[in-house]
């Protein structure tokens, strides 16, 4: 390592991060914590507790099997905060257990009889730790277990371990560039969300490119993916594209629609999608707002061909055999992350804030009702987000507010959420105490008084939450960082079943041997 990045890390590692240290029984918590930014707007009957500052650029989290929260730091490496000994949601101290500045978003924790395991990734490839909540250390050097995934623009990889199809690593990739002519051809890898079979036994290393269980293609960067606990579902939330055009005019302001897609079920062998697997990108895109597409027929979700700058022949009628999103959102808020709540009947999302509108769109934390293993409104609405975490003022932003990453479950229910640009972590739950966790659920603390964004027939904004809401418990001064930007960007098309086999045909497996867990590749 060179000496002057040696002495950057070092002192990166004895930073000090500011911590709450209050005791809970819902709104008996008072914050200890404050923010150098307007406190955050929070739907009535919620509470958002400011519990950790200082980090650097926070991105994936995720709990451990001791209640320890896991932060990857963006090109620093990995932090673990150890909670608080009351009940209130905090931390009392932070420790750096890998200190790598190729890792920048993903993060993954198995838990096994014979040992933990902690997975994060870097552009290039994911890693595989042995873990010691315990002791709060990594007790083996890293294994790489996917590899072969260098990009430019869209750098992160997105990890989820599934739950109901047990064995499985999901990795998402993202496009080279806003609109990636190497994404329409399947054998790249690019723009591509693949899962990959993990046990006590891994290839050494599965490459991304040939190798893996492909869920879906054509998807510019879905960098939220979660499953549906219930179900097996698999859904991703997707940046989709900047300034686009169609037939030469500017439509980029309103169009394309942020994307959640169905990508699938591997716990089941007859999953039906609708549409052939592709999702699109980068000649067909989702409407957000039909009216301002010219020569454009299609409602809100329908899939629309642009002017690719290479050419090609996409059509609109070529676009609708391509699987369209199950719901759209409004253009540029760019979805980070996905998390069901334990009983499937609710998805938040977290849109970390456009950059590429006149009028600021996203930069807030918002839920999505789902039953039966679907979301509840139909493909065609733009009133699907309930707003729990809102900024007070979007021109406020992306400097001076809020952006939100990365989402966990403590063991209480309580729901954490990641902000990279102010190096923060905040806690909601119901400010009655009751678990966030059970939110969407039928009992009778469901959504209370969560906002539906304002729209129009040319939806193009979204309100806060009412007056009846009430501002967070983080309210006036520490210092913010900036945060590297992460670009967000009518006929039905037939069923489409695929056997989770033939999903594989064209993706030879490498042949397996025992993970070697003192080595590095």
């Amino acid at each position: 390592m060179a000496p002057i990045k040696a002495i950057v890390l070092a002192l990166l590692a004895i930073t000090p991060v500011a911590f709450s240290q209050s005791s809970y029984g819902g709104s008996s918590c008072s914050a200890t914590l404050t923010a150098s930014y307007a406190a955050p707007s929070v739907a009535s009957g919620y509470t958002a507790m400011l519990v950790a500052q200082n980090l650097t650029k926070p991105r994936g989290i995720k709990f451990d099997s001791a209640g320890n929260l896991l932060v990857v730091e963006q090109n620093v490496g990995i932090s673990v905060l150890t909670p608080n000994s009351g009940d209130c949601p905090g931390f009392s101290s932070r420790k750096r257990i890998i200190t790598d500045s190729t890792l920048n978003h993903g993060i993954e924790v198995k838990h096994n009889s014979s040992g933990d395991w902690l997975l994060a990734s870097s552009t290039e490839a994911v890693y595989l730790w042995n873990y010691s909540p315990s002791s709060q250390s990594n007790t083996s050097a890293p294994q790489t277990i996917v590899s072969n995934m260098t990009g430019t623009d869209h750098t992160t990889r997105t990890l989820l371990l599934t739950q109901k199809a047990e064995g499985f690593l999901v990795v998402t990739r993202g496009s080279l560039e806003n609109l990636d002519a190497t994404a329409a051809d399947e054998s790249t890898g690019v723009s591509q969300v693949k899962a990959f079979e993990i046990s006590d036994t891994i290839s050494s290393p599965y490459k991304y490119d040939t190798d893996g269980i492909l869920l879906g293609w054509g998807l510019r960067n879905e960098v939220g993916v979660d499953e549906d606990p219930v179900t097996g579902n698999i859904y991703g939330v997707e940046n989709s594209a900047d300034q686009i055009t169609r037939d030469g005019q500017d439509i980029h302001e309103n169009n394309p629609g942020e994307e959640l897609n169905f990508l699938g079920n591997l716990n089941n062998d007859s999953v039906t999608v609708s549409g052939d697997r592709n999702y699109g990108y980068p000649s067909c895109l989702a409407a957000w707002s039909p009216g301002d597409i010219p020569n454009f027929n299609g409602s809100v979700g329908t899939q629309f061909a642009i002017d690719f700058p290479n050419g090609t022949n996409a059509t609109d009628a070529s676009c609708a055999q391509h699987t369209a999103p199950r719901l759209t959102f409004q253009a540029h808020m760019a979805p980070l992350d996905i998390l069901f709540n334990p009983s499937g009947t609710a998805a938040w999302i977290t849109f970390h804030g456009s950059w590429n509108r006149d009028v600021p769109s996203g930069y807030k934390l918002s839920v999505v009702k789902f039953a039966n293993g679907e979301p509840t409104e139909p493909s065609t609405t733009t009133t699907s987000l309930l707003d729990i975490v809102t900024n007070q003022n979007n021109s406020a932003c992306p400097n001076g507010c809020f952006r939100p990453v990365g989402l966990a479950w403590d063991s209480q229910g309580r729901l954490f959420m990641s902000s990279d640009s102010t190096g923060e972590i905040y806690a909601i739950y119901p400010s009655d105490g009751s678990p966030a966790s059970t939110v969407g659920s039928n009992s009778s603390t469901s959504l209370p008084n969560a906002t539906t964004p304002a729209t129009s027939s040319s939806p193009t904004s979204s309100t806060s939450p009412s007056a009846s809401s009430t501002t967070s418990a983080a309210t006036s001064s520490v210092a913010t960082s900036t945060a590297a930007e992460v670009l967000p960007c009518e006929e039905e098309p037939p069923a489409y079943t695929i056997p989770l086999q033939a999903a594989i045909h064209h993706l030879p497996k490498p042949s397996r041997h025992p993970i070697i867990h003192n080595d590095r590749d």
